[in-house]
Parts: C-alpha cells; sequence; structure tokens
C-alpha cells in the first residue's frame, strides 16, 4: 500500500501592500481634523467633548480637507497609467502609488 501525500499548506504573503496616496491622504485628514486630541478625549472618557472637538475642528479646516481629497482624487487618476505601480519596497513592505 502506498503512502498518502499530505495536502500542500498554503503560505501567507509574508509582504503587505500600502498605497502612498491612501496613507498620506488619511495622515493629511487626521491632522487637518484635529483627531488626535479628540481621540484623547474620548479616551478619558469625554465622549462627547471628543465628538463636539472633533466637529469643530472638521468646520474649521474643511478647506483644507476639501483641497486635500481632490489633490487624492487627482493623484490617484494620474497613477493609473504607472506599469508596475511599485514605488518602494522596504523590507516586507511594498509602496504603491
Amino acid at each position: 500500500m502506498a503512502a498518502r501525500r499530505k495536502a500542500p499548506r498554503r503560505r501567507a504573503k509574508k509582504s503587505f501592500n500600502v498605497s502612498a496616496i491612501e496613507l498620506g491622504t488619511a495622515l493629511s485628514l487626521s491632522q487637518a481634523s484635529g483627531l488626535s486630541s479628540s481621540v484623547k478625549m474620548a479616551l478619558d472618557g469625554n465622549i462627547a467633548g471628543g465628538l463636539e472637538n472633533l466637529q469643530k475642528s472638521v468646520m474649521a479646516s474643511k478647506n483644507k480637507i476639501v483641497g486635500t481629497l481632490g489633490a487624492a482624487f487627482v493623484a490617484k487618476a494620474l497613477t493609473k497609467g504607472f506599469s508596475s505601480g511599485t514605488l518602494a519596497k522596504l523590507g516586507p513592505i511594498r509602496v504603491k502609488a
């Protein structure tokens, strides 16, 4: 009787992709909206104050937020033509356009 073969195991990918445009947009939006101070307030127990602070920050910098989103949209449209899309690779992290 022949020995049975074990089923091949699939290995998880050892790298992951990070979109440079999306990451930059997210960081810019979190900075423009004062997200860090609002989250800190909410974690300290003042959830209503954190949400109110976030609302005031967003309303005060809405022009910057709209500009950031517009620039991200244009950048994504322009980079659709890149063949590989990879801007850099650092260990398991690939920075894509």
